[in-house]
């Protein structure tokens, strides 16, 4: 029993200078958010309110950063969702290069949008029925993308 003891103190120690160790990784540290250049022309207040919420801290300039994104391994997942967030479509720079608007209200409608883990962590990105489909109707009218099939489905689900 005195052998397993000292194994898992050893483990541990080893888990702990692991641990340190990865904190010296670069990768993860870059928390810039460079200046907000034009955005799009938002049907509503309100609209940009609930984007900003949902999916502003990956898809524009104004990222919050929030304690756990500095600490590795946790700040190698967040740095890199927020640059293949910027990528894909940035708020913050409008018009600068192809961002794909009208990709918005599909990813939302599909669910995949906001990811279910920022959910989680970020309670202010999580709408209720209501909210969501104010939301939707905002991105629509911001980013286009009428969803027919969609509308569709909506209709037979409420016996409309």
């Amino acid at each position: 029993m005195r052998w397993a003891t000292g194994f898992l103190a050893i483990l541990g120690f080893g888990a702990l200078l692991v641990g340190v160790a990865i904190q010296m990784v670069p990768y993860g540290r870059n928390h810039s958010n460079p200046p907000v250049l034009a955005e799009p022309p938002w049907d509503s207040p309100k609209t940009r309110e609930m984007f900003m919420a949902a999916c502003g801290d990956c898809h524009s300039n104004q990222t919050r950063w929030p304690w756990y994104s500095h600490i590795a391994p946790i700040s190698w997942l967040v740095q890199y969702d927020v640059e293949k967030g910027r990528e894909k479509l940035n708020v913050s720079e409008w018009g600068r290069r192809k961002n794909e608007g009208e990709e918005v209200v599909e990813a939302v409608l599909e669910g995949y949008m906001p990811p279910g883990l920022y959910t989680l962590m970020h309670p202010e990105a999580r709408f209720t029925r209501e909210e969501l489909q104010a939301f939707l109707a905002g991105l629509r009218a911001t980013f286009g993308g009428e969803d027919e099939e969609y509308e569709k489905e909506e209709h037979e689900e409420h016996g409309s």
